[in-house]
């Protein structure tokens, strides 16, 4: 395992503009819905497998060729096509198995499943009844989370969580996002959120931060420090979006489940 240097503290204004600008956009299109939506999600997409395939040793061509594959059901959940569903879904799988017999790379493959999953499940927790309030959650749940563990970690400090895939990560940090993300989602039951799903919030907040260790895990594997230069002061995508990975087909089981 090739070890990664130590991140040099970032410049936190840039980081802070960035951060804004990112919640401001995926608010607007959030609130839009429908194609504006889709498109934003899609581009995330396609440089998250440009990413992903970074991290496990894809050339270029292969990399140019991940985003193909994965184009094609990207292309079939736009509103203007079939929308989020079981074809989406086949063609995911279908990505899948093309992709790991092509380059001979089942690792590459899994991105299109890993990248695919969570797109079908945000656009389909969109286009649901009260999809607004629904994905909303869903999302800025992850960003709570991920505010209550960098505060919570920094104010607090204390024992490591994972140190030997992420050394700055502390149970504190953990503890704070759960909180953070908990009480985010109990404030939103005022606006109509379930109850059941406020409750379910710990569970989703824990997937959040085990998805960001994941990325963590990979990122060291590779001997990186980020997925991409894309947005200054936070990496590529896959860093911004590591944690809403595991969290949104979770949701999107939850509000089926909850039959709402």
């Amino acid at each position: 395992m090739t070890p990664v240097p130590p991140r040099r503290n970032a410049d936190l204004g840039t980081r802070a503009v960035v951060g804004a600008v990112l919640i401001a956009v995926a608010a607007a299109a959030l609130w839009f819905g429908g194609f504006a939506f889709w498109l934003l999600v899609t581009l995330a997409a396609l440089a998250m497998i440009h990413e992903w395939g970074g991290l496990h040793g894809a050339d270029a061509g292969q990399r140019k060729l991940a985003q193909y594959a994965l184009m094609v059901p990207l292309a079939m959940l736009s509103p203007l096509a079939a929308g989020p569903g079981f074809l989406a879904l086949g063609l995911i799988l279908a990505a899948f198995f093309f992709l790991a017999i092509v380059t001979r790379s089942p690792a590459l493959g899994a991105g299109a499943i890993y990248i695919g999953l969570p797109v079908l499940a945000l656009l389909y927790v969109r286009e649901h009844e009260s999809g607004l309030l629904l994905s909303f959650w869903a999302m800025a749940l992850v960003w709570a989370c991920d505010i209550g563990a960098y505060f919570a970690g920094r104010a607090i400090g204390g024992p490591k969580l994972m140190p030997q895939v992420s050394p700055n990560k502390t149970w504190a940090g953990l503890i704070g996002g759960v909180v953070a993300a908990t009480g985010f989602a109990l404030l939103l039951t005022y606006w109509g959120l379930p109850l059941m799903l406020a409750l379910a919030t710990p569970l989703l907040a824990v997937l959040a931060q085990a998805g960001d260790l994941y990325e963590s895990h990979l990122k060291r594997r590779a001997g990186v420090k980020d997925s991409g230069t894309l947005l200054p002061g936070h990496g590529g995508v896959l860093d911004r979006l590591d944690g809403l990975v595991p969290v949104a087909p979770v949701a999107a089981l939850l509000v089926v489940i909850q039959g709402i």
